[in-house]
This record gives structure tokens, sequence and C-alpha cells, in this order.
């Protein structure tokens, strides 16, 4: 029997470096490497001399660096999904920021114990793109799809006992997306040592086919090479108790198969995301040839007509939301931290589920989802074999894409919280009998690899995929926006249900208001801001009460998931085609990770255990006293009245002779005179259940500052987020502060970004100084390798400094 302190020591996987005289290492190929942007003929050679090269560590986004530029990947086009039918010139669309054009990583390295006749691989996790990979001097190979895990066979290519030289081309096009892609190794690069008997890459598939209260069967499908080995699996709890074991020797092919029962299993789900560990044992004989571990949660789900989807029997609709794969000023590289403090702020608003849009997920954000909570719709692609953009995946789809979703499928199919698969979003595929042949060919090929889970695709062209068919063939027929053909979709199509694939498109800024407070259509100001009344959308989107109204009204609405979650660099709708403009505006969260006022708009209704009360906008209107400044109130209770200096402005209630009246409570008359906005929420009884105040602030006295963590690990990696606002004298925050301000980190860190939100700001993220958006910006601490204190002053012109210290351990 497997002991708990063995099954620990087992379950390590990723580090740098582990003894060689384990069955299997795993390297990591982290720090070290050198970089150059800019074509080279000689750098994939062994003996190029690169010292002069820029040393940075991986994952890295070379591009994030900027400087932002109106003239980067600035398109002339019509954008057919959003209905243009005149091309304009767009800039900023893909962030405006440097990542066109080759860049070539050079790393050595050494497997100094390596033993003879042993398999190497080298494991790619997303290259930004179309990675040409050399090892000392001779090609290994080459992938296309910059979003896509692959791997390499180096085995021939490989030095024992001396120095290894890996070399990376790189080469982003213009005219290849609609968003900003990054650029470079941005996500991780791994090196795996293991004997030739042993468990294949992604040869693990763990599946639950029966759960009852008192048992689960697990079923286990192992992929080896090898003559003759033997398996022994052990399943491990949360605790790393061994609770269930099996071995075998019956192979069926290459492929082992083992059915173990678990004793009451815990059920995963996005509240109790309960995770269990297999780990595996690949015998010769008595000689241990190959070990791993393999995390996967018990869970059941179904999708019934007139129902919906369940998970563990229990009908639930998806509170999801849309996620571009940057983290706003640390770009695409990979961070776990800043995807950590992600998915927090969206577990607050009541989020339970993620779609990786419009790309394959990254695997620590899928690790992150499983151990916090959270459903996840995994896309694929935003082209098929017709093109959006000139130079997009359109030119790699016939002859990649079965390996492209293969390879997703393998490397992510053991993650408990993926629920479904997306093929495609807003193909221009769907229209004609070839699209339908083409959602047809992916979807059989999800089935063949993963028949446990359906295959969506978000489909724009609706009365197109009612048409050819192309709607009625998917698992889930997903709807990206046209709320008003929802009841036409569902009697059209067999399934039974609708997915709400992509919804609302709702713009704003943080902390900008505008007046008069009406809706609006791609409403543009002279700031290129966007209302934080939550009034203003897009052509071909909506507000958010009306996907409220359609998931609480139809049982066949499987709920939604909304564009966007947080604010991402590109696509500056509705000021894509004016300058400067260079992120999104769709966010409930904004770039920095700051919540907007729509945030608590979804937190009244999703978060359903914890209160929620906010009033906007703020109070501080010099200059536009005596004058209308509506006031709203997002809250989950029914009902509240609303003071000015001590003055009722009556009680207002949820009604629904509105869809905004039915959500939100609103004061629409309003006049601003400076002082005190006080709400009083009242409960179903009428009794007074929350108080919360705003004031008009004074004049712009000290900064504050607040950490999401005054503690991380000295691994060089952790980063704290610290807020930084201004207060006046009293305490009271200034909503209107613009001041520019200077950053410091001194001790056993760095500061590594800054970030504002602010959607046209043109300031270096990287460089220790920014202006406050509204009030705000968050500074990005990053841990050294040594323990101990690190210090954050910040310092603005009149203000009084603000520090905090941070300890890394």
């Amino acid at each position: 029997m497997l002991t708990k302190r063995k099954a620990l020591f087992l379950s390590l996987v990723f580090l740098s470096q582990l003894a060689f005289s384990q069955p299997r290492t795993e390297i990591e190929l982290a720090d070290n490497w050198k970089f150059q942007k800019g074509s080279n003929d000689l750098a994939w050679q062994k003996v190029f001399n690169d010292k002069k090269w820029q040393t940075v560590s991986v994952p890295h986004d070379w591009a994030i660096y900027g400087p932002f530029d109106k003239e980067v990947d600035k398109q002339v086009v019509a954008i057919e999904q959003n209905g243009e039918k005149v091309a304009s010139e767009k800039t900023g669309r893909t962030g405006a920021l440097p990542y066109i054009g080759q860049g070539w990583y050079r790393k050595s390295f050494t497997l100094p114990q390596y033993k003879a006749g042993q398999k190497v691989l080298i494991v790619f996790e997303g290259a930004m793109s179309e990675p040409r990979v050399f090892l000392n001097g001779q090609k290994v190979g080459e992938w296309n799809y910059g979003y896509n895990y692959f791997y390499f066979d180096i085995t021939n290519a490989v030095s024992v006992g001396k120095e290894n030289t890996l070399a990376v081309q790189l080469n982003n096009v213009g005219l290849s997306s609609r968003w900003y892609p990054g650029a470079g190794l941005y996500r991780k690069v791994r090196i795996i040592v293991k004997n030739p008997t042993s468990v294949d890459q992604w040869g693990t598939y763990i599946t639950t086919p029966f759960i009852s209260a008192t048992t689960a069967k697990v079923n286990i499908k192992t992929k080896i090479s090898g003559i003759n080995p033997r398996v022994q699996t052990y399943i491990l709890n949360a605790k790393g108790d061994t609770i269930a074991s099996d071995k075998t020797q019956a192979l069926f092919g290459n492929q082992f198969e083992q059915n173990i029962a678990v004793s009451n299993p815990q059920l995963w789900s996005p509240e109790t995301p309960y995770l269990y560990t297999a780990v595996t044992q690949l015998y010769e004989g008595n000689e241990l040839k190959d070990e791993t571990s393999t995390r996967f949660g018990i869970r059941e789900i179904s999708y019934k007509p007139n129902v919906g989807f369940s998970l563990n029997g229990k009908v639930r609709k998806f509170k999801g939301v849309c996620l571009h794969h940057d983290l706003g000023p640390l770009g695409s590289a990979i961070n776990v931290s800043a995807l950590r403090r992600q998915l927090r702020i969206l577990k607050d608003m009541g989020v339970d589920a993620i779609r990786s849009s419009h790309n394959m997920p990254s695997i620590e954000q899928l690790e992150l989802c499983d151990e916090m909570g959270f459903m996840f719709l995994a896309e694929t692609f935003d082209e098929w074999a017709k093109p959006k953009v000139k130079n997009g995946y359109n030119r790699f789809f016939n002859t990649d894409a079965e390996k492209d979703v293969v390879n997703l499928i393998h490397a992510t199919r053991n993650h408990p919280s993926i629920i479904m698969w997306s093929s495609g979003n807003e193909v221009p595929d769907q229209w004609g009998a070839e699209g339908v042949k083409r959602a047809k060919w992916l979807q059989d090929i999800f089935h063949r690899e993963d028949p446990t889970r359906p295959v969506t695709v978000g489909m724009d062209q609706v009365k197109a995929t009612m048409a050819s068919g192309f709607g009625a063939l998917l698992d889930i027929p997903g709807l990206n926006y046209r709320t008003h053909l929802y009841e036409d979709a569902f009697k059209a199509f067999p399934q039974g249900f609708i997915l709400g694939s992509e919804t609302a498109s709702t713009v704003s800024s943080r902390g900008v208001y505008k007046f008069p407070v009406v809706k609006a259509i791609e409403k543009q100001y002279p700031d290129h801001q966007c209302s934080s009344y939550d009034l203003e959308y897009c052509s071909w989107s909506n507000l958010p009460e009306d996907d409220f109204i359609l998931e609480d009204t139809k049982p066949w609405v499987m709920g939604q998931f909304v564009w966007t979650g947080f604010d991402y660099l590109g696509e500056p709708t509705p000021y894509d085609n004016l300058w400067p403009a260079r992120s999104s505006y769709f966010g409930m969260v904004d770039l920095a990770g700051i919540p907007k006022d729509r945030y608590y708009l979804y937190r009244s209704k999703w978060n359903t255990s914890s209160e929620t009360l906010h009033i906007l906008p703020h109070w501080n209107w010099h200059g536009r006293e005596g004058q209308v400044a509506p006031v709203f109130v997002y809250t989950n209770y029914d009902s509240a009245e609303l003071f000015i200096n001590g003055k009722s402005m009556g009680v207002q209630k949820k009604n629904p002779s509105t869809a905004q009246s039915k959500y939100r409570l609103m004061w629409m008359d309003v006049k601003y005179e400076p002082g005190t906005v006080r709400v009083v929420a009242y409960d179903k009884n009428g009794k007074t259940a929350a108080e919360k105040t705003v004031v008009t602030a004074g004049k712009s006295y000290k900064l504050v500052l607040d950490p999401d963590r005054t503690e991380i690990k000295a691994d060089g990696k952790d980063i704290s987020f610290v807020t930084v606002s201004v207060v006046d004298e009293k305490g009271n925050p200034c909503p209107t502060a613009t001041n520019q301000l200077q950053f410091t980190v001194t001790g056993n860190g760095s500061y590594r970004a800054a970030c504002n939100g602010d959607a046209t700001s043109l300031e270096q993220f990287h460089v220790p100084s920014m202006k406050l958006f509204s009030g705000k910006l968050v500074v990005l601490v990053q841990s050294g390798t040594s323990a101990g204190d690190i210090k954050l002053l910040v310092k603005g012109k009149g203000l009084v400094d603000g520090n905090v210290v941070l300890k890394s351990k």
C-alpha cells in the first residue's frame, strides 16, 4: 500500500530538476534564455555567439514592453461579423504593440546523468507563433498554431553529458489576429527524460462513467511504450492518502485499461472542487520504469432537452464569462499569481464558468479552475478555412486543424473543470454546405478523442445556421448575442436547449459617467471613454438585462458567457477607428483588475451568498450643481431608499416595467448638489437591511496602498498586486484624480509593471511611472529568489507618500 508520505512525494511535478535516480525527470527551462528580436540567418547554429543578446526568463512576451504605436498592424477592413459593410481604418485592433516580426530564443542546458537509451522530449505549452525548433544545430520540429501545446522527440539530437544548445525561431505576421496575440515563448518549455518503457506523453485518460452516493467507477486508460510491462495505479484523496489501487498486465495494443472503485466519492463542483490524484507506476519485472501523477475530479455532466445542463444531477445555468489570454500589463506571458487573482475577483462576482476565447487555454489556467471551482468551456479556433483576417488560422486549417484539436484534447482532457469543447467562434464557414461539413468533421474528432463531453460553436450568423443545418448538427447550439433570435433558434434546432456562448458586450470605462443618461449604441465621446452607467453597447450586442431575462424565464436557456470578464489588449470597440484607443471597454473588470460598476450589477444577481449594495456614480461633479445626475444602485435587495444630504429621494423597487428596472434601482431625476449620497436597502419585510454612502471628496491629500497579498513566495515569479488610490484629508476617495505617480521598489523584490485601466493611455507598463485613472491604478511587485522584506514607495507631486512592506518567503 502506498503510504501518505510517499504519495505526497510522488505527486510533485514540474520541479526545475529532480534527481536522475527517478524513472522520469522533468526540467523546466525557465531562466537564462538569450533573446533577440529580428531575423537572423545563423542563430540556429550551436556555435552562434549570443552573448550580446538580452537575457530573459520564460514565459516571456517580447511585445508587451511596447511602445504603443498607431501604425502597428493598422488594418483597413470591414469587420463583417460586426455587420460592417464599408472598410475603415482600424487602429489598436491588436493592441498597438510591436508583436509583428521575427524573434529568436536560445538556451543552453545539460543532462549530466542522462542514461544511455533513455528517451528525451521537449514540450512547448505555447509559442507565438510558427516556432521552428533547433537543437545543437539540427532542426527537430516546427509547429504553426501559437495557442497549441506540442512536443518533439529530441532523443537523437541531444548530447549526453555535454552542453546542449536550443534555438527557437518565432515569426508573427501582420493581419493575423483580431486582438493582441502577444509574442514569444509565452508559456512553459520543459524537457522530459524517461525510459523507453514509459507512459506516452498525455497518455493517461481518466473518466468517471458511473457515480452513486456510495461508489464511483474510475476508468483509467494508459497508453504506453515498451514490451510486456505491468501497471500499478494508486488513487489518492485530497489529503494524499491512498484510498484505492489496482494492478494489471492486460495490455490491449499499447493501452492498459483499469476500472477502480472509489467508495463514498467526493464530487467535484464549483462549490466543492474536490480533487483526487492517480499515481501510475509502470514496471518491467520488478523494476520501476516510469511513474506519473494525474489530478482528476469525480463529477457527472448531462445536457437534456428542455432541461439544459446538469452537474452531478442538479440543474444549473452557467454564470460564465469569456476571457482573452492576455494578463493586462503582463501581456500574454503566463503568471500563476495573475491568473489566480483574476479568478478570485471573478469568484467574488459569482462567476462559476470560464470560456477561453478564442483559443486554447493555458495549463495553469485549467489547473486553477480545477482547484478554485470554475467550469470551463475550452475553445479552439477563431477561424476555420475562411478568413476573418488575411493571415489568420485559415492558412493552416486544412493541414493542421486535426492535430491541433487532438493535442488540445489529449493535453487537457483530465481536467474536471472542462465541461464542454468549442470548435470555433463566429467562423465565416457558418454559411454554406462546406461549413456544415467542416463543423461535423471537427465535432467527430472531438467525439473520437473524448466521447464524454459535448461540442459547441459560437454562432453569430444564426439565420444562416438555421437554414443550412449547421446549428442542428452541433451537440450544443451556442448563440453569440442575437437575443431576438433565441426563440426562433430553439424552435428550429432539435437539441431542445440554447447556450448563450457569448453575451452582452456592454461597454464602459471605470469611473467615467456621461450625461444625459440614455441608452446608446456605439456612442463615441471626445475623450474616447464609455459611460459607466452601463447603458451603452454595440450594434450587434445588447445590455445585461436582456440576457438575465432569457435565463430567468426560459428553462431551455442554459446560461451565458458574458463578453468579457476582464478588459483585454486590442479590439477597442467603439473606438477601433479612433486613436488613441488600444484596449477593450467590454470588461466587467478593467485591464488593471479593478472592478467597474457593471461588475456589481452581475454580482447582485450571481453572488447569492454575499450582500451587494453598490452606488453609482461618484459624487464629485463640480460645475454641474443643480443639473440632473441620476443615481443607480446595484443590489441583491428588492428595494432601497435614496437620500441626498439627508433628504429622501423616495423608495425604488425592482419591477418588470422595463428590462433595466427589473434588475437595477434607478433615480433618474436627482439633481447634483455636493455632499452625501446615502442608500438604505430594505429586506422583503420592509426592514433596514444595509446602508451605504458616497460623499463629495475634497482636495487630493495622500496616497493609500492596498496589496492583494502582503506575503508572497520568494520564487522570482510571485506577484503582489497593490492598488494605489488617493484620498482627501478625511480619508474619502478622490474619484477624479489623475496625478502622475512614481514607483520605487527596494529589498528582495522588484517593480514589474503598473496599469491604470485607461484604454487610451499610451504609458508603457514596465516604466515605473503612471497617471492615476479615475483615482486609482495597480502596481505589480514581483518577488526575488531570496526571502525578506520588499518595500514599495509611491510618490506624487503634492501628495503624502504611500508605502507598504511586503514579505517574501
